[in-house]
């Protein structure tokens, strides 16, 4: 599974991207489960933020949901943090 997270917005509006390939993880199941549940909890069209915060768009296989700080359920940070800090 590759895990891709889009960061957009925030104060420098500089975006940042990232993809995490699960194939050869140890914690690929774990990270399987995390990230059906994160897409579940998305929405299907960008959310509006709050000025100066993060929008991301996560994608999987094709499926893409799209989320926004401040409002991040507990799946959708966790995912997004590991794939932005262990992905290339």
């Amino acid at each position: 599974m590759r895990i891709t997270v889009v960061r957009t917005g925030g104060f420098g509006g500089l975006p940042r991207r990232a993809t995490l390939d699960t194939s050869a993880r140890p914690d690929a199941d774990e990270l399987a489960s995390l990230t059906r549940t994160a897409l579940s909890e998305g929405r299907e069209e960008r959310p509006i933020g709050v000025p100066d915060g993060f929008n991301y768009e996560i994608e999987v296989d094709g499926a893409i949901a799209y989320c926004a700080d401040p409002r991040l359920t507990d799946s959708q940070r966790t995912l997004i943090t590991r794939v932005l800090k262990e992905g290339a």
